[in-house]
């Protein structure tokens, strides 16, 4: 599939184009087409589980100029049904957004539910969380429902092994991983959609070089890391990174799943990242957390009762634009819907804005004094708020 821009130039989908390099890392600016427009990179992708990014409409997405959005298979799976979205015309018609959709393979989940799930060969079988009926999702059903849904990015069926997991668990883990992900590579695809393998490994370098390797000699239209975040401390994320990115091929896009501290994007993104995705800025705003570039903090505390200056000072988004922190915090306080919208909207916007921020110095060749800047200054905001309460007290 081929889809003309109307600008006299060509997009194909799967088509990655590197558009630059930093001397000082890895980092490195691009572009990817989809079937539904391309996105720069490096990329973040904010999570809408269930057909929405939770308190904000396409409208205000597309306000925020955001490229791609990311859906969740298992929780589609189970409502509404991917037979109901494809009779309405597949996930984009049906949830009004026009621009990229990745799904995910909906692995994570049924392996999460831990006691309520039985692997086997085939798949996975596992009791709904809604109404705990019982599944089972393979590799065949997976790209299946992904195919209904139509998303530009699917992503193929995976085991995720726990953290912490033994070596042989992580090498039947890495196994069965690789023959579900054969079956993926063969499984019917919705017009231009593209398929991604996910290289795991758990904490075994040896095991993830492996799993790497094997996954790019099937010929993905892309790859991403997974088995990161699934709680294990801080320094090992990186080094799983760092463990699969450098057998990942340089002409394809390269995808950390379920990052999102800022700290570690900027990170991952110096040792050759291209795209992440998280449900933190959205999942803290309605827990009243407001993030900024140097930081989060809780708007509901006290000591912002009367504070007359914006969530984040310098911020252009609509909510900094216009409101103040005293205004948020009354929000939340009386329970108004707002007030969790507003914090949704800045803290999105602070992550999209991170992100061209980070494509800016790469293409100036700065990404170094970047990284630095930030790491200088990041954390300050909570420093500056745990100072205040205790002066307060």
């Amino acid at each position: 599939m081929i889809r003309d821009t109307g600008n006299g130039k060509l997009q194909i989908p799967g088509k990655f184009e590197l558009l630059g390099t930093d001397p000082s890392c890895k980092a490195r600016r691009g572009r990817y087409h989809t079937a539904h427009g391309s996105f720069e990179t490096p990329v973040f992708m904010p999570v809408g589980t269930q057909a929405t990014v939770k308190a904000m409409s396409p409208k205000e997405m597309h306000e925020l100029d955001c490229e791609i959005l990311l859906g969740n298979t298992y929780h589609l799976n189970d409502r509404p049904g991917p037979d109901l979205v494809e009779r309405m015309g597949g996930l984009h018609r049906f949830m009004g957004w026009d621009r990229a959709i990745l799904t995910d393979s909906g692995g994570y989940q049924v392996f999460s539910l831990g006691s309520m799930n039985k692997i086997t060969e085939d798949g996975v079988s596992f009791k709904s969380h809604s109404d705990g009926r019982t599944h089972f999702i393979g590799p065949r059903e997976s790209m299946e429902i992904q195919r209904k849904l139509g998303s530009d990015i699917a992503m193929v069926f995976d085991e995720c092994p726990p953290y912490p997991c033994d070596k042989d668990y992580a090498c039947k883990a890495v196994r069965r991983t690789l023959d579900w992900a054969a079956i993926c590579r063969e499984a019917p695809r919705a017009e231009g959609q593209l398929f991604f393998g996910i290289a795991q490994g758990s904490v075994f370098p040896e095991l993830r070089e492996e799993c790497a390797k094997a996954l790019v000699g099937m010929d993905f239209d892309g790859y991403a890391i997974g088995g990161v975040s699934v709680g294990e401390p801080d320094e090992l994320i990186l080094r799983g990174v760092d463990d699969t990115v450098d057998h990942l091929p340089q002409e394809k896009p390269r995808y950390l799943m379920g990052v999102g501290e800022m700290a570690q994007m900027v990170e991952s993104v110096a040792r050759g990242v291209d795209m992440f995705d998280c449900v933190m800025p959205t999942r803290q705003a309605r827990n009243g957390a407001v993030s900024t570039r140097r930081g989060r903090y809780p708007v509901k505390a006290a000591l912002y009762k009367e504070d007359p200056r914006p969530l984040e000072e310098g911020c252009t988004c609509y909510a900094c634009q216009n409101f103040t922190r005293a205004y948020v915090r009354h929000l939340l306080n009386v329970g108004e819907i707002l007030g969790l919208r507003l914090i949704t909207m800045h803290n999105l916007h602070c992550y999209l804005e991170f992100m061209r921020d980070m494509r800016t110095a790469i293409e100036k060749g700065r990404f170094d004094e970047f990284r630095k800047e930030f790491h200088s200054g990041y954390r300050v905001v909570l420093e500056e708020h745990a100072l205040n309460v205790k002066e307060n007290n």
